[in-house]
């Protein structure tokens, strides 16, 4: 059980990572954020999505 509970959260990180770099390329055209922001994965992601007209925020 443990194992399985193991593969599902690094499969979060991963596509919180993911979506991160992705976002961050859009907006910046940049290697060195989307690197930063990759490290930041959902952090970013939330924060963006607070942050944009349209988002989680209204």
């Amino acid at each position: 059980m443990s194992s399985a509970k193991g593969t599902a959260t690094q499969a979060g990180i991963g596509l919180g990572s993911a979506i991160a770099v992705a976002i961050s390329w859009s907006l910046h055209q940049s290697i060195i954020w989307a690197i930063v922001h990759g490290f930041l994965g959902w952090l970013y992601v939330i924060w963006h999505a607070f942050t944009r007209p349209g988002g989680l925020g209204g």
